[in-house]
């Protein structure tokens, strides 16, 4: 089995990077009034667009944050096995070399 520790690694710090943006974001009209943005009614949209976009930003920044925790455990569990099977492959080795 082939696991690409370096690129599984990367992978969670994608996911966790994207987690932290949502996590981190709010309303893309937030620091504009009217003047900026034309009208009152954009700004109420861009409210009704926070309310909804809060709820379902937390849940999905929840979910991205168990997905890379998930993919980063891989990769060090993934390390953690090559690391003892090397071990186990180096003792063979050395028994063998002790029996020869």
């Amino acid at each position: 089995m082939r696991a690409d520790l370096e690129r599984i690694r990367e992978c969670a710090d994608a996911i966790l990077g994207i987690h932290d943006s949502f996590s981190n974001s709010a309303n893309p009209a937030d620091g504009y009034g009217k003047s900026e943005l034309g009208a009152d009614t954009l700004l109420d949209a861009f409210d009704d667009f926070e309310d909804n976009w809060s709820i379902r930003r937390g849940k999905l920044a929840d979910e991205l944050k168990a997905l890379g925790d998930i993919v980063a455990g891989a990769a060090e569990m993934y390390e953690g096995i090559d690391h003892e099977l090397a071990e186990a492959l180096r003792e063979n080795d050395a028994a063998r070399e002790g029996a020869s």
